[in-house]
């Protein structure tokens, strides 16, 4: 009895043990999301915080920056995150068919910023998110919004504007097409990556104030309006700590204040503390090392990491990968509609091109100037134009920036196809003699007889500009209408701009050939117009004088060469505004003596043992003594000349604007304005509200701006009526003795203009009573 009794013993509990070993695992989606966590071993919720560079079967490199570590026997899929800043970067091999698949290049995001149009953001944010579909993305590592602290920031091209404000709503915009078609966004860097200098070990030291108002505030609003996917931590740190390792700003701040509820993943980075980077609340650690996963295994079980640190990361990361296409089983299609993308991107090349300057040179006097002011104007281009074109960037034009974000587009129209395209009439012997100068020089060898170019990753040795005879010159001003000279300008990643010939400076080659094409033309009574594709603010102030009309073209993407055509000939009327301030000379800028200049990175001086570079200034750290007063809000304060003022941009119209009209409406202040085209031609114009604060209890800048609006197309005496809407919230300034943000009780001036300097009309209100709005948080 005994004996049988064991045997039935035993058979009961090998059936159990059966039953156990066949219960179903848990699948993602189907069962809560802590019974996921639940069953997952602790090698795989490692594994699920760092990034990967490859995957089973697929090589990830080849389609994308990286991926997440994936569960199948849990249903948890990888997902892929994708470059960059113009639209979608990959391997245009990626399906090794032999077929090469390429994606729209959309212009850099300053000249984005430039258009002033969130609807158009949105639209061009939506379509960067259909490729990133179509070629089985699932996040884009993108919009970038840190702040142009300084004019020769080399990523500068990526990043919208001087103002948070403005940067803010365009990032939300971008962030809101993105995510519109079911993949996400990633805001970065964040934050106070304002040089790419040692932009990995820089220390930003920098106000608490000026953190709030300046650096953070972009990022708060997209986070605010937009709820996007992802945050991605900065390489920089903040008053001598990482980002990737401050608790206060990826908890505390971010989560804890502002309530963002995605993830936050570190950018590609050399190996760091993991310890630090996970308890501070990176999710993931990209692009990921083995080493990063044993580190996570060695805390958790040396009790420096929590489990309950470990199950919250990991507990985002799963509620991440149920959004993603992946997950939902989204097929990849690599059948984007690029055709279409490119009629879109030449639309928001045009928008964002800027006018700084349209003279009616002397030409034409007395009563008859008035008669033909259009035709004394060097813009538009006329039907009956002869143009000479000038200058090695036309031949060359720069779509976008280097590095991360550069897109393999299938071509760049350069300004020289593009008129040619508009039929404008190019005097034929500059076409040639710029070409065969391009064809010879991209051939030449160096002295060990190998091309000259540089890394692939950080662009490559250009030509320079060549000299042409003063004699040629002269010819083409007898025989041609007007000249158009082109000046081109490129940086990129890990390398920051210099004040240098050739970079912010016009070297002497390019300065000569403005003072010769000039003089000729002048001589004829002929105008001149530069063009400038450059990713940011260059010298304008030292030749703008001898030159009759210049036009920021931006890198305009892909389909440049044509936009800047069409405003050129005046199919498009320009209604670009300025996102920075152009000064006089580059060491007007405040942030100019907190900034490195001529410097080279060195690998091998950084890592010696006595290596002093973390101790030098500029390089080590950075003192940001401007403290809140960047770009325009130090400009105008101080009523310090500048070549071109922020929001500053003509038009080949004109426009008034009547009083305005405000009111509040659940804590908003909405402000009405009228704006009628009072020209001749159909055109756009930016709307700009600037607050004048009351003095109260801190010192403020004369002026901020706090809202914008863009009018749809007005006909030649057609009125609109612009609405603006100002959160009450929004007229604090930061109090650092009382970590809170304050509103200053007494009257606020709302000056509505078309740049910050050019005021047409205003409005006031009255707070009776300060508002305090605690901000604890300490960075």
């Amino acid at each position: 009895m005994k004996l049988s009794r064991i045997f039935l013993l035993f058979a009961v509990a090998s059936c159990s043990l059966t039953m156990t070993a066949q219960k179903p695992l848990p699948q993602l989606g189907k069962a809560p999301i802590d019974q996921i966590i639940k069953a997952m071993t602790l090698e795989e919720k490692a594994h699920l915080l760092v990034g990967v560079k490859s995957a089973e079967g697929m090589d990830i490199i080849a389609n994308g920056a990286g991926t997440t570590y994936a569960i199948p026997r849990l249903g948890i899929t990888h997902t892929i995150m994708m470059d960059g800043a113009t639209g979608v970067r990959m391997d245009t091999l990626v399906r090794g068919d032999g077929k090469a698949y390429y994606s729209t290049g959309f212009p850099v995001a300053t000249l984005l910023a430039a258009t002033w149009n969130t609807d158009l953001v949105k639209r061009v944010g939506a379509t960067m998110g259909d490729e990133l579909l179509a070629y089985g993305g699932d996040i884009l590592l993108a919009p970038s919004l840190n702040v142009h602290r300084n004019p020769l920031n080399g990523r500068n091209f990526e990043y919208y504007s001087e103002d948070p404000l403005l940067s803010g709503y365009m990032a939300a915009a971008a962030t809101k097409g993105l995510q519109s078609v079911g993949v996400g966004a990633t805001i970065k860097h964040f934050a106070a990556n304002s040089q790419q200098t040692m932009r990995m070990f820089n220390d930003a030291r920098v106000s608490q104030r000026a953190l709030r108002e300046i650096y953070l505030r972009g990022f708060e609003i997209a986070i605010r309006e937009a709820k996007p996917w992802a945050v991605m931590s900065s390489y920089n740190r903040i008053n001598g700590l990482h980002t990737q390792y401050s608790h206060k700003l990826l908890t505390d701040l971010l989560r804890k204040e502002w309530r963002f509820n995605g993830i936050v993943m570190t950018d590609w980075v050399e190996a760091r503390d993991t310890r630090a980077q996970v308890h501070a609340g990176n999710d993931l650690l990209m692009g990921g090392t083995p080493q990063q996963v044993q580190d996570i295994l060695d805390c958790v079980k040396k009790g420096t990491l929590t489990m309950a640190e470990i199950n919250n990361n990991v507990r985002r990361v799963l509620r991440y990968i149920m959004r993603t296409p992946h997950y939902r089983g989204v097929e990849a299609t690599f059948a984007p509609d690029l055709k279409a993308h490119a009629v879109l991107a030449r639309e928001a090349a045009t928008e964002g091109v800027v006018l700084l300057k349209n003279s009616e040179p002397a030409l034409i006097t007395g009563d008859a100037a008035k008669q033909a002011v259009t035709k004394a104007r060097p813009l538009p281009l006329v039907e009956d134009d002869q143009v000479a074109l000038f200058g090695l960037g036309a031949y060359k034009f720069y779509a976008n920036g280097r590095g991360a974000a550069d897109v393999y587009k299938p071509y760049t129209v350069t300004l020289v196809e593009g008129l040619h395209n508009s039929k404008v009439n190019l005097h034929s012997t500059l076409d040639t003699y710029y070409t065969h100068y391009m064809d010879n020089q991209y051939l030449l060898l160096d002295e060990q007889n190998t091309p000259t170019f540089r890394n692939w990753f950080f662009g490559m040795r250009e030509p320079e500009e060549p000299a042409i005879n003063s004699a040629f010159i002269g010819y083409r001003a007898k025989d041609c209408t007007k000249a158009i000279i082109t000046i081109a300008r490129n940086s990129g990643e890990a390398e920051d701009r210099d004040y240098k010939e050739g970079d912010y400076l016009l070297t002497k080659a390019e300065l000569t050939l403005i003072d010769q094409v000039s003089k000729a033309f002048h001589a004829q009574k002929k105008p001149v117009i530069v063009v400038l594709n450059v990713g940011g603010v260059i010298d304008v102030a030292s030749w703008r004088d001898k030159v009759d009309a210049i036009v920021m073209a931006w890198q305009p993407g892909e389909e440049g060469g044509n936009a800047v055509a069409d405003v050129l000939t005046g199919k498009v009327c320009p209604s670009g505004r300025l996102p920075m301030t152009f000064a006089l000379d580059y060491f007007d800028y405040p942030s100019a003596k907190n900034f490195p200049l001529h410097y080279k990175f060195n690998w091998d001086e950084l890592l010696r043992p006595d290596s002093v570079v973390l101790a030098k200034k500029d390089l080590g750290y950075t003192n940001y003594e401007e403290d809140i007063y960047v770009g325009y809000r130090y400009f105008n304060t101080q009523k310090k000349a500048v070549a071109y003022p922020f929001g500053y941009g003509l038009s080949y119209t004109s426009f008034k604007y009547d009083k305005p009209q405000v009111r509040l409406v659940k804590g908003r202040y909405i402000v009405s304005v009228p704006v009628t085209n009072v020209g001749s031609v159909d055109g756009k114009e930016v709307v700009q509200l600037y607050v004048n604060a009351p003095k109260g209890t801190m010192e403020k800048p004369s002026r901020e701006l706090k809202a914008f609006a863009k009018t749809r197309l007005l006909k030649a005496g057609e009125t609109e009526v612009v609405e603006m809407s100002i959160p009450l919230a929004d007229l604090a300034s930061f109090n650092e003795k009382r970590m809170a943000w304050v509103t200053d009780a007494g009257k606020y001036t709302l000056e509505i203009g078309a740049s910050v300097e050019d005021i047409r009309t205003s409005a006031t209100i009255t707070i009776k009573k300060p508002i305090i709005k605690s901000a604890p948080t300490k960075i």
